[in-house]
Order: C-alpha cells, then sequence, then structure tokens
C-alpha cells in the first residue's frame, strides 16, 4: 500500500512540475509566436491564434530583422562582449581561486577578505565614477570599457566560489602530484582544473547570462556603434513605437541564445551546483 502511495504522490510532483515548466514557457511560446506573425495578424488578435490558424506563420519579421543594420550589429557588439567579459573572469578567477586556496603567500587571508568585502559593492554606486574615469582615459563608449567593468565586477563572486569549491580538494591528491614532480602551472591544468569543471562551466554559465542581458551597464558605458542588443532593442522601441515586426524576432533571439548556453552546459551546471550544496 505504501509503495502504491508513494508511485502516486512521485506521479503527482511529476505531472506539477510539468505543468509549472510548462506556466514558465508560456511567454517564450508567445513571443515565439509573435515573430512568426505578420504585423497586421498581431494587431488583429492574440498570439495564440496561431494554433488555430498556422498559416498565419511567416519568417518575413525574420529577414527584415536581418536587414536592419543596427540589430545586427548590436547582436554582434552583444557576442563581442559577453564572450570576451566571461572567458577573463572564468581564467582569472580560476587562477586566483586556486592560488587562494593552495598557495601560501605573506596577507592571504586579508586579501581574500577584501576580495569578499567586494561582494557587497552594488553596481549602481560605481557607475558614475568608472565613467568618468573612463572618459578621461579614453575607454568610454569602447566595446573594450564595457568589459573592464562586467569582468571587474565579475571577479570578486568568482574568485570567492572558486577558491571555496577548490579548498575541499582532498589534500593528499595534491601532495602526491607534487611529489610526482608537478609544478604549480601542472598542478592547476592537470588537477585541480579538471576537478573543478563542474564549478567552472556554472560560474561560466552565471557570468555569461548576466552580462548578456545587462542593459544598465551598457546604457551607461556604450554609445550608438558598441550598443548591445538589449540597448538596441530599447532604442528601437523608444524611436519606432510599432515596429513589433522587428522587435519580436529580436527579442526572441536575445533570449535563446542565452537558453541554448544554459541547456548546452546543464549537465555541468547541476554537477557544480549539487557538489557545492553537498560540501
Amino acid at each position: 500500500m505504501s509503495r502504491l502511495l508513494d508511485k502516486i504522490n512521485g506521479g503527482l510532483v511529476r505531472v506539477f512540475l510539468i505543468v509549472v515548466a510548462l506556466f514558465w514557457l508560456v511567454p517564450t511560446i508567445g513571443l515565439l509566436a509573435s515573430s512568426l506573425r505578420s504585423p497586421d495578424d498581431m494587431s488583429a488578435s492574440g498570439w495564440w491564434h496561431v494554433f488555430s490558424k498556422p498559416s498565419q506563420l511567416t519568417f518575413d519579421s525574420y529577414q527584415k530583422l536581418l536587414e536592419n543594420s543596427d540589430i545586427t550589429n548590436s547582436l554582434w557588439n552583444t557576442v563581442l562582449i559577453t564572450v570576451p567579459a566571461t572567458v577573463l573572469v572564468v581564467v582569472i578567477g580560476a587562477l586566483a581561486g586556486y592560488a587562494f586556496a593552495w598557495m601560501e603567500f605573506p596577507g592571504r587571508d586579508w586579501w581574500f577578505l577584501v576580495v569578499v568585502s567586494l561582494l557587497v559593492v552594488p553596481v549602481q554606486v560605481a557607475l558614475i565614477p568608472i565613467a568618468e574615469l573612463f572618459g578621461k582615459i579614453g575607454l568610454f563608449g569602447t566595446i573594450f570599457g564595457v568589459i573592464l567593468f562586467h569582468v571587474g565586477f565579475g571577479l570578486p563572486f568568482a574568485v570567492f566560489l572558486l577558491r571555496n569549491f577548490f579548498a575541499e580538494i582532498p589534500r593528499e591528491l595534491l601532495e602526491a602530484a607534487r611529489l610526482d614532480g608537478a609544478g604549480e602551472l601542472r598542478l592547476f591544468t592537470r588537477v585541480v582544473m579538471p576537478l573543478g569543471g563542474p564549478a567552472i562551466a556554472s560560474l561560466g554559465i552565471f557570468q555569461f547570462l548576466w552580462v548578456w542581458n545587462d542593459m544598465l551597464v551598457a546604457l551607461v558605458f556604450t554609445k550608438s556603434g558598441t550598443q548591445p542588443i538589449t540597448v538596441a532593442l530599447q532604442t528601437q522601441v523608444r524611436q519606432f513605437g510599432n515596429n513589433v515586426d522587428v522587435l519580436a524576432p529580436g527579442a526572441f533571439i536575445s533570449m535563446v541564445i542565452p537558453l541554448a548556453v544554459f541547456f548546452a552546459f546543464q549537465r555541468q551546471f547541476v554537477s557544480g551546483v549539487m557538489a557545492g550544496a553537498v560540501k
């Protein structure tokens, strides 16, 4: 009897989770359906009518999107900002995390305390001072300046996360590698990095999503030629309030790329989260 109740409860939980997942997917499905409809159809009826009238589906909006140089250039700018900002944070954070976890140097604990204290600094506080600094050194309005800002604010969390994860690696494993003649660099690349793969993947996903979806920093630090997709879509709404045939496919592309990245690395992400929970 208890097994039957467990199976029923398990089935109910699965049904509930499926319903919740479908509920959260409704905005995504609605945006996809809207991006595949003409402006006349969207103004005449809701996006759900596409299921009763599949003939409304068309790729004309995506073709028009590709002809919009502002959107395509901004999408490329988003890639140029997000990829380096993610790679630099992961690489520098991993090196610093290993140093704080397993290397002895003067003031190590105090320096790590300084890094942790930077986690409480809000982004809004630093926008104006750093904007003035970048203006004086010629980085304001450039893609490189936006990358530097994201790297600077992403590193404290990266160092904190990876240091705590690397510190859980058994000391005996590292000592055995040192006895075999492995130096610090070889130890880091051949032992620590493979073991820290789940945590590094989780950090990379977090950083990628944060930078890709950022709008506040991009609004302050970019100009017309360096704007990412988030600012470009906002500009399109402000300038051409009725061009939904460009906004809908642009918004869907902006949303589906980070979703694809997440699903591509979801196994590593779940492993990293579970490892952190267990430890």
